[in-house]
């Protein structure tokens, strides 16, 4: 599966796809990349003439590069439109904040997939290569209507 046929099977569209590339994958680990556009509707409100992305975003933005894209592409071939990647734990730590037009990459790494669950050590780095946050973020493949 391509990196792009993978950013094509994720469950979002924009104005909430935080994913702009992949940058490299395999059974183990992810990388990948995002720019957050100064238009984004979130940054009207948080904060007051100072815009700052919400750690809620940075935490979805690490989950669908560093889990769901990962997830995507263990399942490979099995992975359908019925399946979905819910998420079921975070445990982050935020360090910088990030800005308006700042491009950030996601570091994912496997720590196990099994039962149906993943579970990864994420982290991101701001365009300096700085740490931005980090931690752990686990999902669980599940059918569509289980969800709901």
């Amino acid at each position: 599966m391509t990196h792009q046929e993978i950013i094509a099977h994720l469950p979002y569209s924009k104005p909430f796809l935080f994913v702009d590339e992949l940058l490299n994958i395999d059974e183990n680990r992810v990388e990948g990349s995002f720019t957050f556009d100064e238009n984004l509707e979130f940054y009207k409100g948080h904060f007051k003439d100072y815009p700052v992305t919400p750690g809620v975003i940075l935490t979805e933005t690490m989950a669908q590069i560093g889990v769901v894209c990962l997830g995507i592409y263990l399942l490979n071939n099995s992975f359908n439109y019925d399946i979905s990647i819910a998420l079921t734990s975070t445990d982050i730590d935020f360090i910088k904040p990030v800005f308006p037009n700042e491009k950030v990459r996601v570091f994912s790494e496997k720590i196990y997939f099994r039962f149906g669950k993943l579970k990864c050590k994420v982290s991101m780095k701001n365009s300096l290569n700085e740490l931005v946050c980090q931690g752990e973020i686990a999902g669980m493949i599940t059918t569509r209507k289980q969800v709901i």
